[in-house]
């Protein structure tokens, strides 16, 4: 199992009570996606450990999870700040024009002139849309939202994204 080829949706932040159960922080756009969850990965010190899920609750901003088989608090506790991680099979199938961040980061960005202006270094992702970080030969990051009028394009197999930057960006 490649850890590269894996997603990650949560990472367990702490134990909850004292039977095993473990409070994820979810890192996935849609939170729901946990009551369809049977099988995981914990990306722990050890390596990956294959977890099965046997239930899942919410509190807060978390997701209160219990795994079958783990029904202490001892045998939970050393994974605290660990990933949470899925395989692609497992993943939430992704609509028209969405992608995967671990499948965009790194590819070069152009813009509608055909100015190679970087590779997208990072995703922030914010409460109205994503931001990409892009960071040009020079070492200085453009932010470019990820909105309609300014991504005009994503090739994954090329490894390119074609954007159009509005006036302030550059």
């Amino acid at each position: 199992m490649n850890k590269d080829e894996m997603l990650q949706v949560g990472v367990i932040t702490d134990t909850h009570g004292i039977k095993g159960e473990v409070k994820v922080f979810p890192t996935t756009d849609d939170v729901n996606r946990f009551d369809y969850l049977k099988k995981a990965y914990i990306d722990s010190k050890e390596g990956l450990i294959p977890v099965k899920v046997n239930s899942v609750k919410y509190f807060k901003q978390y997701v209160i999870i219990k795994f079958k088989g783990i029904n202490d608090i001892n045998d939970i506790e050393k994974y605290k700040k660990s990933p949470l991680l899925v395989t692609r099979e497992d993943a939430v199938p992704l609509e028209e024009g969405q992608y995967y961040i671990t499948d965009i980061i790194g590819i070069n960005v152009y813009t509608d002139d055909g100015v190679n202006i970087g590779t997208l270094k990072e995703v922030l992702q914010t409460g109205a849309n994503d931001v990409y970080i892009v960071r040009n030969s020079e070492n200085k990051e453009i932010l470019i939202p990820a909105i309609k009028q300014c991504i005009l394009g994503i090739d994954l197999e090329k490894k390119e994204m074609k954007v159009h930057l509005l006036d302030g960006l550059a």
